[in-house]
C-alpha cells in the first residue's frame, strides 16, 4: 500500500468547494486531468474545472477503498463517488464507482479517471436514460 496514494485520497476527500486553493498541494502545475468527459491542461484550468463542478452539485463526496501502487511514482485509487445534482435523480443522491490511474513525483503530474459516464450522467436523463435502461434490460 502506496504512502503517496494514501495522503494523496485523504487530501482528494477535503476538496470542496471553498477548499479548491488546496489543489496546488496535490498536483503539479502542469498536471494532465482527463475524465470520460473531460482533458484539463494545467493546474489553474483544474482549478476552473473543480469550481464549475462543484458550482453544479448540490453535494460531492469521494469514499475511497483502494490504493494500489504498480510502480514507484504509479498507482490506482478505486471510489466511490456520492453527488447529487438538482436537474439528476429529482435531486437525490447518486453513486458511481470508479477508479483513478495517477503518476507522479512529488506532486501528481498525471490524472486519468476511469467511471461510467452513463451511471453518472446519461442514465438520469429523462428520455436518454429510458433508452439506456431499455437497452440495458434488452442485452441482459
Amino acid at each position: 500500500m502506496s504512502d503517496f496514494l494514501q495522503r494523496f485520497a485523504q487530501g482528494f476527500a477535503a476538496l470542496d468547494k471553498d477548499h479548491l486553493d488546496r489543489l496546488g498541494e496535490l498536483y503539479s502545475d502542469d498536471v494532465r486531468f482527463t475524465d470520460p468527459l473531460h482533458e484539463v491542461h494545467g493546474l489553474a484550468a483544474l482549478r476552473r474545472y473543480f469550481a464549475q463542478l462543484y458550482s453544479q452539485v448540490s453535494e460531492l463526496r469521494f469514499d475511497f477503498h483502494g490504493f494500489d501502487q504498480v510502480r514507484e511514482g504509479e498507482g490506482y485509487l478505486r471510489w466511490t463517488m456520492h453527488y447529487a445534482h438538482p436537474r439528476l435523480n429529482k435531486g437525490r443522491i447518486l453513486h458511481v464507482q470508479g477508479c483513478s490511474h495517477l503518476a507522479w513525483h512529488d506532486k501528481v503530474y498525471r490524472h486519468r479517471d476511469y467511471f461510467d459516464a452513463g451511471a453518472l450522467l446519461y442514465e438520469h436523463l429523462p428520455v436518454m436514460g429510458q433508452a439506456i435502461g431499455w437497452l440495458k434490460r434488452r442485452l441482459s
